[in-house]
């Protein structure tokens, strides 16, 4: 073979590899970091798979979503800065962590204030919700959906909770929100703000007597293995948001971010769905655990003696606000 030709070959193949290996490059997925606080096989996990089939789909797989549940990327305040940061892309955090960024949303935190999960599913879809979702972007932040968690209710290792004196001097985990904070010291517990991957330990080695959360969440960690007794409360509606990094959203298409947002609306869905069946079989499922489950609550008089903490609510957020809440029906 002449010489010319062996390197007019070599050349085609080196160009040939070359556009091979361009071509494999472009086509790489981007990654996306989505960080959330309890396992895959929760509530969370459901949004957050739903979310990324939707977007993985819709562009094309030029994205792959990598999941990092039971707090692998900290606790949910961390997460919330990893956004700010820029160093995670998206995450699924409960309201409780983000009145501590957001200030705004801490009046959906307010006990008894949703008459039931359809009142607070057409306030948080409706005007209000999503002018609150607006409020997230001066704090460093991109809402795009509400998912939920269901309506929170207490656990405690020393007694049964009847009624509101039940509560005095217990121990309660609170997450470290103010709303959550005022309420249970109004009532004569003695909150204690916690960050949720202590909450486990703290339980099992008596720091605290108990905990209050929706059944997804007292299902999908098995609190049954260090509570005893659980009250169906049901005092705060619990919501999660599904949120996404600026500097990340800001990188996107006009295209791309359609998927994101669409992406998040179905995957706050699966997170209801979630919360949906486990709202229907999860309290056959903890007293099978043989946790002692009060199911008929009279809520007046917890109602009652919150009227202080009242006060303090409409004086924060507006009376105006409250009766906007009540008012959807």
């Amino acid at each position: 073979m002449m010489p010319f030709r062996r390197s007019l070959l070599a050349t085609c193949a080196v160009s040939a590899l070359a556009a091979t290996t361009s071509v494999a490059f472009a086509q790489q997925a981007r990654e996306v970091k989505v960080g959330y606080a309890l396992a895959v096989n929760s509530h969370y996990g459901a949004g957050a798979q739903a979310w990324a089939d939707h977007v993985e789909k819709a562009t094309g797989n030029a994205f792959k979503f990598k999941q990092f549940p039971s707090s692998a990327l900290g606790g949910e305040r961390e997460l919330i800065e990893g956004l700010q940061l820029g160093t995670v892309e998206a995450i699924l955090v409960s309201t409780g962590a983000l009145s501590n960024f957001v200030p705004e949303i801490g009046v959906v935190d307010i006990p008894f204030l949703f008459r039931d999960t359809a009142h607070a599913r057409k306030v948080l879809d409706g005007d209000f919700g999503q002018d609150l979702l607006t409020k997230f972007k001066k704090r460093g932040l991109i809402a795009l959906a509400w998912g939920e968690q269901g309506f929170r209710h207490l656990s405690n290792n020393k007694h049964p909770v009847n009624k509101p004196e039940d509560l005095k001097g217990l121990k309660i985990r609170t997450m470290e929100n103010p709303v959550h904070i005022l309420a249970f010291r109004t009532m004569g517990a003695s909150p204690t703000p916690m960050a949720w991957p202590e909450v486990i330990g703290a339980l099992q080695q008596g720091t605290i007597d108990g905990q209050e959360n929706p059944l997804s969440v007292f299902v999908s960690a098995k609190l049954w293995q260090v509570q005893k007794n659980l009250t169906l409360t049901g005092h705060v509606y619990a919501p999660i948001a599904l949120v996404v990094s600026p500097a990340f959203f800001g990188s996107l298409t006009d295209a791309q971010k359609t998927a994101f947002i669409e992406g998040a609306k179905i995957g706050a869905q699966a997170s209801r769905k979630f919360v949906d069946d486990v709202e229907k079989k999860g309290v056959d499922e903890i007293k099978s655990h043989g946790v002692n489950v009060v199911t008929q609550v009279n809520n007046a008089p917890f109602q009652a003696a919150l009227t202080p903490a009242y006060k303090q609510y409409a004086a924060k957020y507006g009376q105006k606000t409250l009766d906007q809440i009540a008012a959807v029906k």
